[in-house]
């Protein structure tokens, strides 16, 4: 596979012509340092500047590009030392108005008088009104021609920045510098897709001749990023398939028959399929690399406890991690239940322990006399080692960093690793994120599961909502009640946990026990809030999203959430897995007068469907690849061309050439 030459020095973009030191510092925070970056920083939108809408044939709900002059400017400044800058424009048409808020210094950037385009959504009045458009001054000279008439680049910007001046940067570059760029793809793949050549289609990416044109160029550069991602990925399962592990199992063992045989209920087809793969991996030669997905709720701790106990009667320790001391505790106790009866020794390493008893905890590791042990971070850290460590679970693996897992494999002689999500991963993702590990899905529920119903509520049927949790509370069920905030922040108008904790108790459900639960409590607290829950002491527990996963309650058949509009679609999903744990019908009910676009698609979509593998693929489509990464994936995946969720086409058809070729 041809590989590109290696970009630019960052000098060669400090010279070109209009970029100075404080231009490249603020090219900087765009991730824009070399002249490559500048090829390939790609624009957010395209305007069609070949014609624009007339201001009096623009429409209500219609978002779209205008031109005007400008009539008037006014900046009021209105209580709380906020402002609002309002300015009109028309044409032969009408009059418009843009409306901005606490955006004071836009009045002094425009003059009455001026050619101004607006971009921006017609607002549903009786004027003509857009809140928040995004403005651009027509002004003459030998650019003009970059910025009107044509299909114009509308580029993500940070302070300090116009889009004229990084269009001008664009252009000179390219004037400049093109001349260098080289093909990176093998010469048939372009031609075979109808693709132009690196250096044209870097040209259509920022200033297209035409729509088709466009579409072509980003396709070629998007599928590049995608080739060369994928081709590492190759590369990697290619050396870990080179890799043998010292480690060999004894799979039917003593423990494993022994825990099957206290089941109280059989595995679900699927259950015994993937159970089947993780044993095959155990036996290879190479070490496992396997990620286990199943919607919440379907049944993957058993899997993890008996691939643990293939583990332990083999002689080795498993090493679990979780993410929150929640979810540490409650695989702690379920492992213990399933295990310790086997003989298995099962150890929680915690911050509740008390340093004597950490001591101790680290030399029972050390020495081997635990084999299964569970925790948090703290497993990661310079003090814990492990005696044989073979075979390392990581559950709910999108709360963690890349290092940290790889610290925690770090701890055994190429050990198995076992990555386990409650949170369905969209198809596209996994081809990315884990394409080099093998994917193991549970697709079905256990028997017995009822289905969820799921309401959307607006404030003024909170009464209805009460009521409804009231008429499970008086069958003998629970309910939990869920905040995004722990403490009422003086700049929102949230509820908040501890404060509706009182509330609830005292004025709304004073005949039954109103409990409390939300990360800041100490470790002691937490546990006999769960405690309690759990053994049925507490009829309702307020909690914070600290309840998205480790709780396991089957008498819990009503869930109220407070602001869902704070919640990302996968995390409401995860929330709503706690209720419909046990044999009785299950009610979700969220409260809110969202009016945000975003915010209704995802809680319109969390209403409609209980299937997580659907709503992971609908919460790619609203949101985007960049946040379902989050943080703790930051760096792992940085495409600046291609679109996961776009571009699912393009990255099959990159990881059928990177396998073919590598």
């Amino acid at each position: 596979m041809t590989v590109s030459q290696a970009p630019p020095s960052p000098e060669a973009l400090r010279y070109v012509k209009g970029v100075g030191p404080s231009r490249m510092q603020q090219l900087a925070q765009l991730g824009i340092a070399t002249i490559e970056d500048v090829y390939l920083a790609a624009p957010r939108r395209y305007e069609d500047r070949t014609r624009f809408a007339a201001i009096g044939e623009a429409q209500p709900g219609e978002t779209t590009t205008v031109k005007g002059q400008v009539l008037s400017k006014t900046l009021r400044r209105i209580r709380g030392g906020r402002t609002i800058v309002e300015i009109a424009v028309g044409d032969d048409t009408g009059v418009l108005y843009g409306t901005w808020f606490n955006q004071p210094y836009l009045a002094g950037q425009v003059r009455v008088g001026d050619e101004l385009l607006l971009y921006g959504q017609l607002e549903p009045r009786t004027r003509r009104q857009m809140i928040h458009p995004e403005i651009e001054r027509i002004e003459g000279g030998e650019d003009a021609s970059l910025h009107l008439g044509r299909i114009v680049p509308v580029y993500p910007l940070t302070a300090g920045l116009t889009q004229r001046w990084f269009r001008r940067m664009v252009a000179t570059v390219l004037a400049t510098h093109s001349g260098a760029i080289e093909e990176t793809l093998p010469p048939a793949l372009p031609q075979q897709r109808g693709w132009p050549s690196r250096r044209q289609a870097i040209h259509e990416l920022h200033f297209p001749a035409s729509w088709d044109a466009l579409n072509a160029a980003r396709e070629r550069l998007a599928f590049e990023e995608l080739l060369v991602f994928q081709a590492a990925i190759a590369q990697r399962r290619s050396r870990n398939a080179a890799v043998v592990k010292p480690q060999r199992y004894a799979l039917d063992g003593p423990v494993s028959r022994s825990v099957q045989q206290q089941l109280p209920f059989q595995l679900t087809a699927s259950q015994q399929a993937v159970l089947r793969e993780l044993l095959e991996d155990l036996q290879r030669r190479s070490p496992m690399r396997r990620l286990l997905q199943g919607d919440v709720g379907c049944g993957k701790t058993i899997v993890m406890a008996l691939v643990t106990a293939a583990a332990a009667q083999s002689g080795y320790q498993v090493a679990l991690m979780a993410p929150t001391e929640l979810l540490a505790e409650q695989h702690a106790r379920t492992m213990r239940d399933l295990l310790e009866p086997c003989g298995v020794a099962v150890g929680l390493l915690s911050q509740g322990l008390t340093p004597s008893e950490r001591t101790q905890r680290l030399a029972d590791i050390a020495s081997g006399r635990l084999q299964v042990i569970i925790g948090t971070h703290a497993l990661i850290q310079r003090p814990v080692q492990f005696h044989r460590l073979a075979l390392v679970i990581i559950d709910e693996q999108h709360k963690f960093g890349v290092a940290q897992r790889a610290q925690l494999a770090g701890k055994g002689q190429q050990p198995d690793v076992l990555i386990v999500t409650a949170t369905p991963i969209p198809r596209t993702l996994a081809m990315t994120l884990y394409g080099d590990l093998d994917i193991s899905t549970i697709t079905e529920l256990p028997a017995g599961r009822q289905p969820i119903t799921t309401r959307w509520l607006r404030e003024s049927q909170r009464a209805e909502a009460y009521a409804m949790l009231r008429r499970e509370l008086t069958r003998g069920r629970q309910a939990y009640v869920v905040y995004p905030l722990v403490e009422e922040s003086s700049s929102t108008e949230l509820r908040a946990a501890t404060r509706m904790a009182k509330h609830l108790q005292a004025e709304v459900f004073p005949e039954v026990r109103v409990g409390l639960l939300h990360g800041q409590m100490k470790p002691a607290q937490k546990e006999q809030a769960m405690l309690a829950f759990s053994r049925g002491q507490l009829q309702v527990l307020v909690s914070t999203v600290i309840v998205e996963v480790g709780l396991d309650v089957p008498r819990a058949t009503f869930m109220l959430i407070e602001h869902p509009e704070r919640f990302g679609l996968a995390q409401l999903h995860q929330l709503r897995g706690r209720i419909g744990r046990g044999r009785e019908a299950a009610t979700c009910v969220a409260i809110s007068d969202t009016d945000d676009e975003a915010a209704s698609a995802r809680l319109r979509a969390f209403v409609e469907t209980t299937d997580g593998f659907q709503l992971a693929e609908t919460d790619l489509q609203l949101r985007g690849p960049g946040e379902l990464l989050g943080r703790q994936q930051h760096g792992l995946v940085r495409f600046r061309v291609a679109n996961l969720a776009r571009d699912q086409h393009l990255l099959a058809l990159a990881r059928e050439e990177a396998y073919r070729r590598c």
